[in-house]
């Protein structure tokens, strides 16, 4: 209660001019429900007029006083009267009571106040009012507050709306609810424009007055789009659009979209509902110009707005539909291709005619001249058949196929044919005498044939015996010999013709002479003595074999008739008989010799081993750095024969094809795994005794060594490095400091600590969990320290820019393993740390570091400095990276950008220790191996820890150290700088005419070398027996970490799809790489696309029926792939690319919605290639494929790539979008970085030499694009 004699007021009017004012302010109060104050007044004056005005206010939340709520002026008081205030303002606002009185001149008297009560208990005169809603109304409509009072209601009672500014209304209508309760509506009818303003209800009654709580009253603007709505497809009678209804002028929500439209020339208009995010006008007139808007309508009376900006477009012309797919019919031949066709279901009118274009795609026949291989033919309404002739054996061709009416073509379907292949075309001979001719031989000079629709596979020379027959009539047609047969068979066989040689192609690059019957075998056939009393017929034929095709062509060479024998000459069965006698007593001799030789060469060969073993090291090094190479001798073949290009022994064929395979496959590779399976080697160190110092050139062979014996070498050599505190650290352990300190047991030595500058007042203010750490030949080159917490974020700033430190490096994330590991110590626009400000001027994202600037500038001083900051995210959240490749790069980058003059680089992950270390150790020995040429691991990691505890924490870590440096010094730093990559390309393309190599074949030997070995276990889920059939092959496998699960449910169907998630250079998993889907797969391909929200599918490969590639997507109308339904919407083709628009939804989980998603299929990269025809069509798929998904996702959405097997084709297009990134955020091209990321997750990245040489080129044409 207020004590009723502290809380008075008596005015004295008299002798006062008018308007003059006095006021009682009593103390501000909070209510939990409403309040009931009572008061008691006197107006008195002698002369009996009124002295003035008595005016009470209501004064909320410290807002404007407004209005008076209760006043009295007339007439004179007889004595003191009794008057309550019913306040209903609710808790929490707060109110305050003002008495206010005002004179008037003229009017002597007095105007009292007194016995002022708040009391615990509802007035008993004066109404109390429920809680006020708020009202929310559109522009231009009525809002109607309902006020609803507890009490009586009688007619004399006052009630109207207060504004908060104090501005009243207009009475309300009133109506009774019952003898307790009665309520009153009133309308404000200022809402012409968007506003929101407070409104209380006010009731005056005999015993006093009542008042509200204030409610908000919101005018809403009913929203409008900014945009025009987004055409997606146009057809003749209808029209394919996107609302855009998310960027609006007004309020939402949006409750309802409606598509409005109307001809541009007529006077009406039709309204449509839109409940998805596209929508299809349907039923229009061909080629009528429409004009299209959308209506936005949010809750409430008169919520639709204006209709936004209009799309104004053009129906096409009413031109037939689509030829249909499957009426069309094709019979391949070798040069002619015969093909018919059915008018389309939908006519639109009367076909007029057909045109019909083509153009050769590619031929199984590389020498094949394609560049005339098109053109285009027009056939009348009734002609639904056309002969294609003057086309080339082998060659594939692309049809288009489309129907025109007298409004014009209409959309054309395309086809793919491929003719058959033919013989090889043979040389002329001008004469069929021989060159030479003996007894037993006969020397024929063989010419090479001309390959029409495949290469030539094989030259085959062919004896045929003449025996007694009909003769033959000169017009008879020379038939070649499609069955083999050995000489020994031939007799078996009672066959005519043997085969005495088969020659490869690559030997008959030129005409040679050839002797039949010189006793050597080729290929496997004997060329066996002819015999001098038989009469031979000699053949020469070649074959081409392609598709399961095989076609032979042939031409007689020579004559040999018999010579006159002598009775006492041994018959030729008999002669054979024993030739193979004797060859068999031979050859047992020789088997004798062979196994005495080959026990002597592997006693040799293990001495020979042991010796190299101890003087193995580099015989050459290169830019790319020391790798090991194959023998040089396995290139040379054997020269038992050299005077005859075609023969060679069986030992030839052994050794030469041996060593072949030996010099295709790596010669070695890094072993990332710790402990890899190791045959037993000879330690080189001793226990207990380390040699540190290790030259790059051996650091291969002492790193496999130290891993062999499950690591022990490393296990005891890391055992050697002092474990935990080895210096003083009194200041860190400090009561004043504890809390500065994340971990109790990795905190700053004394001796080696940052020491911040003091600030005034605080003694213990220079302690932070740091250290200096010296580099390589630079003292304090690093700061080693602990990530930031919410107690050292200032500190932090402080010693930032006491050091003049430019860049930061960040080896941890924020939260790992739900634990976090270090506070966001930056800030997202500015932030002021301390007396520090710090501003965020660019984020650079990408796929394995995101790299941020920040400007910063201390209080009171004008200096503005830019520091960076580079954080390496892609550090998993147990043990260490699998490939050191994106640390490397991440090394580089810092090493790069941080200025020569900078203070310390200020390193840090959680507790500025184990990963720390592993940074700071890997870029200090790389600074050793370039500038010596040895590294000293173990005793850079034993320095690193007399300066700060346990740097590289775990011996994990320590072997990943060692892994960086190897790979580091085996890959070189490759990266070419924009500016100088033309001048570098052509000098490292350069053939060397002394080896006939270049430095880039050097450098993807390198590459293989160093791409790691798959092992059987990092493949066991697609090792699987149930998921056998799923896979193309079993030897192209994704490793288990980088499969996509899938997760949507298709019946019994595994979780697993053969596929693998790939980094781009600035998004982790931007492309999911896999197969063309086997008939099998295809609901898991798709699930595959909707599960990963991918945008876009890239097809790099033909589809081929014999391959089991067929099509995986509908062509018109939609089809259900499993639980995934995929409509099309529309396709194009432009140039080598052909452009699909799908929309695709789970059936299952309709709530998920619909997503588009962009088919590029690529047609320019025939099969029989290993790169594209054209690099500039495959950098305008990459620039499409770009465009598309930072129009549809803002570029964070996947593509799925896929060739045949999901290897090298897709491995190039990634590798040449990433290179395209790199170009664009950092002005480098690194060929071999991004090849060797991809191949970290799938070995068969960028397969052949070809390829990756066609990576360079592609860059080197997107820079002479700019």
């Amino acid at each position: 209660h207020l004590d009723p004699k502290s809380s008075f007021m008596m005015v004295n009017a008299s002798g006062r001019a008018s308007g003059q004012k006095a006021h009682l302010l009593l103390p501000t109060l909070k209510e939990n429900d409403t309040h009931c104050i009572d008061f008691h007044y006197s107006l008195s004056s002698r002369d009996g007029t009124s002295p003035g005005t008595l005016n009470v206010y209501i004064k909320v939340d410290g807002g404007p006083q407004g209005n008076p709520i209760w006043n009295a002026s007339a007439p004179v008081t007889e004595g003191w009267v009794k008057a309550e205030l019913a306040i209903s303002t609710f808790w929490p606002n707060s109110y305050q009571v003002i008495f206010e009185a005002v004179s008037v001149q003229g009017h002597p008297g007095f105007i009292a106040v007194d016995e002022i009560h708040v009391l615990a208990h509802p007035c008993r005169k004066t109404p109390h009012f429920l809680r006020l809603q708020n009202v929310e109304v559109n522009v231009g409509q009525n809002a109607t507050f309902q006020c609803i009072a507890g009490g009586k209601w009688s007619q004399h009672d006052k009630l109207w709306l207060q504004q908060w500014n104090g501005k009243d209304t207009s009475l309300m209508v009133t109506r009774v609810v019952n003898h307790r309760r009665f309520s009153a509506t009133v309308s404000v009818t200022d809402t012409s424009q968007r506003s929101t303003s407070r409104y209380r209800c006010v009731i005056r009654s005999d015993g006093g007055s009542g008042v509200s709580n204030y409610a908000e009253l919101s005018v809403k603007a009913p929203p409008t789009p900014i945009a025009p709505p987004e055409l997606l497809a146009v057809g003749a009678t209808y029209l394919w659009i996107k609302p855009n209804a998310n960027s609006i002028i007004g309020d939402g929500p949006i409750m309802l979209k409606e598509v409005e439209y109307r001809t541009t020339t007529g006077n009406w208009a039709e309204t449509h509902i839109v409940d998805a995010p596209t929508y299809k006008l349907w039923h229009l007139d061909p080629d009528v110009e429409y004009e299209i808007k959308v209506l936005l309508t949010r809750p409430g009376e008169g919520g639709t707005g204006p209709p936004g900006p209009p799309l104004i477009t053009r129906t096409k012309c009413a031109v037939p539909g689509p030829i249909p797919m499957e009426s069309i019919q094709t019979g391949p031949y070798e040069e002619k291709i015969f093909m018919q066709w059915k008018a389309p279901n939908e006519t639109n009118g009367v076909i007029t005619l057909y045109e019909i274009t083509y153009k050769a795609l590619g031929s199984l026949d590389p020498s094949a001249d394609l560049t005339t291989q098109r053109g285009r033919v027009f056939k009348l309404q009734n002609e639904t058949h056309h002969l294609f002739v003057g086309l080339y054996p082998g060659t594939t061709y692309y049809f288009t196929l489309k129907a025109s009416t007298n409004k014009g073509f209409g959309p054309p379907v395309t086809t793919r044919i491929a003719t058959k292949i033919a013989a090889p075309s043979m040389p002329e001979y001008e004469t069929d005498a021989p060159l030479n001719e003996t007894d037993t031989t006969i020397t024929v000079l063989l010419k090479p044939a001309q390959s029409r629709g495949a290469p030539v596979s094989a030259y085959q020379v062919v004896v045929q015996e003449e025996r007694k027959q009909k003769v033959r009539r000169a017009t008879d047609v020379l038939e070649c010999f499609s069955v083999p047969v050995s000489f020994r068979n031939a007799s078996i066989l009672n066959s005519p013709h043997y085969f005495a040689a088969e020659l490869p192609p690559v030997s008959l690059a030129v005409v040679q002479p050839f002797t039949i019957g010189d006793n050597k075998t080729y290929n496997g056939y004997w060329n066996a003595p002819l015999s001098p009393a038989k009469s031979y017929n000699i053949y020469f034929q070649a074959l081409s074999k392609a598709n399961g095709e095989t076609k032979i062509n042939c031409v007689r060479l020579a004559t040999k008739g018999a010579s006159t024998q002598n009775s006492n000459d041994i018959e030729p069965e008999k002669q054979v008989d024993s030739t193979v006698k004797m060859a068999g007593v031979i050859a047992g001799i020789l088997m004798f010799v062979i196994i005495l030789l080959g026990v002597l060469l592997t006693f040799k060969r293990r001495k020979l081993a042991k010796k190299q073993k101890e003087t193995a090291s580099s015989s050459t090094q290169r830019e790319m750095g020391p790798v090991g190479t194959a023998d040089k001798s396995t290139g040379k073949v054997s020269t038992l024969h050299k005077d005859d290009p075609f023969s060679t022994s069986n030992q030839d064929l052994n050794g030469f094809y041996g060593s072949h395979s030996e010099m295709s496959q790596p010669s070695m590779t890094i072993q990332t795994y710790p402990y890899g399976g190791c045959e037993s080697v000879e330690m080189s160190y001793q226990a207990g005794q380390f040699q540190p110092a290790i030259r790059v050139a051996d650091l291969l062979q002492h790193i496999t060594q130290m891993k062999c014996g499950q690591g022990y070498g490393f296990k005891e050599e890391y055992e050697g490095l002092a474990e935990g505190q080895t210096a003083p650290w009194e200041t860190a352990k400090k009561d004043e400091n504890r809390n500065k300190n994340r971990y109790g047991n990795i905190i700053a030595y004394d001796h080696t600590r940052v020491r911040l500058q003091l600030l005034e007042g605080d003694p213990h203010s220079d302690y932070i969990n740091a250290n200096y750490i010296d580099g390589y030949h630079r003292p304090r080159h690093y700061i080693a320290t602990q990530g930031p917490m919410q107690e050292t974020v200032r500190d932090f700033w402080r010693m930032i820019w006491q050091e003049n430190s430019a860049s930061i490096v960040m080896v941890t994330n924020l939260v790992e393993v739900g634990r976090v590991k270090c506070v966001r110590y930056w800030p997202d626009e500015t932030e002021v740390y301390g007396d520090i400000k710090v501003t965020l001027i660019e984020t650079e994202p990408l796929a394995e570091y995101v790299i941020r600037t920040f400007t910063v500038q201390k209080k009171g001083h004008h200096e503005i400095r830019e520091i960076r900051q580079f954080h390496f995210t892609s550090w998993p959240d147990h043990g260490v990276p699998c490939y050191a490749t994106g640390l490397l790069g991440f090394i580089r980058q810092v090493k790069f950008l941080n200025p020569p003059d900078a203070g310390p680089i200020v390193v840090h992950c959680s507790a500025g220790a184990g990963r720390t270390g592993c940074f700071i150790a890997v870029d200090i020995m790389l600074d050793m191996a370039e500038s010596e040429g040895v590294v000293d691991i173990f005793n850079c990691i034993r320095e690193l820890r007399s300066q700060r505890v346990n740097m590289v924490q775990t011996e994990e870590q320590y072997v990943f150290v060692h892994d960086a440096i190897l790979e580091a010094c085996l890959c070189g730093n490759t990266a070419i700088p924009v500016c100088e990559f033309r001048a570098i390309y052509y000098n490292i393309s350069r053939l060397d005419p002394q080896t006939n190599s270049s430095q880039i074949k050097d450098e993807f030997q390198t590459l293989n070398i160093v791409t790691p070995r798959v092992r059987p276990e990092d493949c066991s889920v697609g090792l699987l027996p149930r998921n056998h059939d799923k896979n193309r092959s079993m030897d192209v496998l994704a490793v288990d970490r980088c499969l996509p699960f899938l997760i949507s449910v298709d019946g019994e169907s595994s979780n697993y799809i053969n596929a693998a998630l790939m980094d781009s250079h600035k998004q982790p998993a931007a492309f999911i790489v896999t197969q063309h889907p086997l008939p099998n797969t295809v609901a898991d391909f798709w699930r595959l696309v909707f599960d990963y929200n991918c945008s876009t599918i890239v097809m790099l490969n033909e589809m081929d029926a014999a391959q089991l590639c067929m099509q995986y997507w509908p062509e018109k109308g939609s089809c259900c792939y499993g639980p995934i339904q995929v409509e099309f919407i529309s396709a194009d083709i432009d140039e080598d690319i052909i452009n699909r628009i799908f929309r695709i939804c789970n059936m299952a989980r309709l709530q998920d919605g619909y997503r588009l998603v962009q088919h590029f299929q690529y047609i320019g990269w025939p099969a029989y290639r290993d790169t594209p025809l054209s690099k500039r069509s495959i950098l305008q798929l990459v620039r499409r494929l770009a465009k598309w998904q930072e129009q549809y996702d803002g570029g964070d959405g996947r593509t799925v790539v896929h060739c045949l097997t999901g290897g090298g084709r897709s491995g190039t297009f990634c590798a040449i979008c990433s290179i395209c990134e790199m170009i664009q955020q950092q002005n480098i091209v690194d060929v071999f970085h991004t090849v060797k990321t991809l191949r970290n997750n799938k070995a068969n990245m960028v397969e052949t030499m070809e390829q990756y040489k066609f990576c360079y080129e592609v860059a080197l044409e997107s820079l002479n694009a700019f």
